[in-house]
């Protein structure tokens, strides 16, 4: 495990990166014009991303990054 110490300036500036790296994520997942190896690889990638923008915000923030596809929704 390691560990890192950020001042408020940094501590921001990686909720930024971040947040901006998981909505680009969202929009490439959902074009389905790329092919479906690439699409699950930024699944993947998108999951590593989630799991460290986790450990930081808040649960509210968090909400908003969650994929439906995580959790099983009742068809309507």
């Amino acid at each position: 495990m390691l560990g890192m110490l950020f001042n408020e300036k940094e501590y921001k500036e990686l909720d930024y990166v971040l947040r901006k790296e998981l909505d680009e994520m969202l929009l490439d997942m959902g074009d389905h014009r790329l092919d479906q190896d690439i699409r699950h690889s930024i699944a993947k990638r998108y999951k590593t991303v989630f799991q460290m923008y986790a450990r930081f915000a808040p649960s509210k923030e968090l909400s908003k990054y969650v994929r439906r596809g995580w959790f099983p929704q009742a068809k309507q």
